[in-house]
């Protein structure tokens, strides 16, 4: 990236594990919630870095930015989280340059997601360019290189067929309690947080279990009675979740807690009960996977649920993929004009000097020169020189180098640094 003029840094480097390598547990070590994403890219600002996108969900905590060198990106991750240099060793990943854009790309439309297709990821991408606008660390690469994943996660969502059926994890919990779980309409239900995948989850389970014996519990217990309202569902306070908990058959727990929030001293262990873990990190001990009559099934295994809805969606990685390829040669083009963008621009500034100078010439040469008129006439002029050069250097077949070079040369320019 050095010679494209984007960055101080050299190189735009992609650092962080997910779901392929890194169990529930590893990933938990180093999520990051919203205070620390923050804190990380102030913390990043103050160290020089001039465009950083953080995100952190239930399958991946990634970092995408310009660097000296990566552990630069590796130490805040770690500074920031519960994780260490040594675990994020043996679990991760370190892309550079082209590679990282490439896995930038694949994220961003559903290919590198746990559930192929999920197009969860755009909106929290979306969210950590924003974040890191605000916080003034996205420079024009990031929001460049931001708005064409957006644009071919659009194009994939809209053209291929690669996330049709419903298939998300908060699906795949429901899939799994209509096929492990008896008269499941006459079970009581409690969920315990009402964050995006407890709401999704909720909206799941009034749709395919016909069940109206589901109770929510939520810290601020306003989330949860506004989710309650619109499917006229019960809602208890914070506090009753251990007598609840004793009432329920089924307990989903999708709260973004950075600790166990179930504990053994909360379950009553005389009648079954099924426990769905959706957090990252783990929220339910794991102490309690071994207690008679409970069964606890986390996040990990669910996505592991293939059914005939993921078998077909495989069909369309092609398409999917060729879309990709498609929106990121526009983008690489973009790059290469940031490269010739300061000899262009220093083309024009030699050009423009070369018509000042004959212009103030023929002013005291030529009498009743109109000197407005003729500068509006060799700016246009101009205008269509550096444009004919321009296109030239976006041109596949051209050896861009060799013709920047000539260029200086030619017309002896000296480059603005900055």
């Amino acid at each position: 990236m050095k010679d494209y003029h984007i960055s101080k840094h050299n190189s735009f480097y992609t650092i962080g594990l997910n779901y392929k390598k890194a169990d529930a547990e590893a990933r938990g070590k180093f999520s990051l919630d919203e205070v620390a994403v923050k804190k990380l890219l102030i913390e990043a600002k103050k160290q020089g870095i001039d465009g950083l996108l953080a995100t952190s969900t239930c399958n991946r905590t990634e970092l995408h930015g310009f660097a000296q060198h990566p552990f630069q990106l590796i130490k805040l991750l770690c500074d920031h989280s519960n994780g260490t240099v040594e675990a994020f060793q043996e679990v991760a990943y370190v892309y550079k340059n082209k590679d990282a854009i490439n896995h930038l790309f694949r994220v961003g439309t559903g290919l590198d997601s746990q559930i192929l297709g999920d197009f969860e990821i755009i909106s929290q991408l979306k969210q950590s360019f924003k974040r890191s606008k605000e916080l003034g660390i996205a420079n024009p690469f990031i929001e460049r290189l931001c708005n064409n994943i957006i644009q071919a996660s659009k194009r994939i969502k809209n053209e291929t067929e690669i996330s049709s059926g419903a298939t998300s994890v908060a699906f795949a919990s429901v899939q799994y309690i209509l096929k492990n779980v008896k008269h499941v309409s006459e079970k009581n239900i409690l969920l315990f947080g009402t964050g995006k995948i407890g709401r999704n989850t909720c909206e799941n389970l009034i749709k395919h279990t016909k069940n109206p014996h589901i109770t929510l519990i939520n810290r601020t217990k306003g989330k949860a009675e506004k989710i309650a309202g619109k499917f006229n569902l019960m809602v208890k306070d914070y506090g009753d979740l251990q007598s609840e908990i004793r009432k329920s058959d089924i307990l989903v727990v999708a709260t973004g807690a950075q600790k166990p929030t179930i504990t053994k001293e909360l379950i009553y262990t005389k009648k079954p009960l099924l426990i769905l873990d959706l957090s990252v990190p783990k929220n339910v001990d794991d102490a309690i996977s071994s207690m008679d009559n409970v069964t606890v099934i986390h996040l990990d295994h669910l996505s592991q649920m293939t059914d005939e809805t993921l078998e077909r969606r495989k069909q369309f990685i092609p398409e999917a993929e060729a879309i990709n390829e498609e929106v990121m040669h526009d983008f690489n083009q973009w790059l290469e004009t940031r490269k010739f963008a300061p000899v262009i621009k220093a083309l024009k500034k030699k050009l423009k000097t070369m018509k000042d100078e004959e212009l103030d010439y023929q002013s005291k040469k030529t009498v009743n020169f109109n000197a407005d008129q003729a500068d509006v006439v060799t700016n246009r002029i101009i205008q269509k020189i550096t444009k004919q050069f321009a296109n030239h250097l976006k041109d596949d077949s051209v050896d861009s180098n060799s013709s920047l070079e000539f260029i200086q040369k030619v017309f002896q320019l000296e480059l603005d640094e900055k």
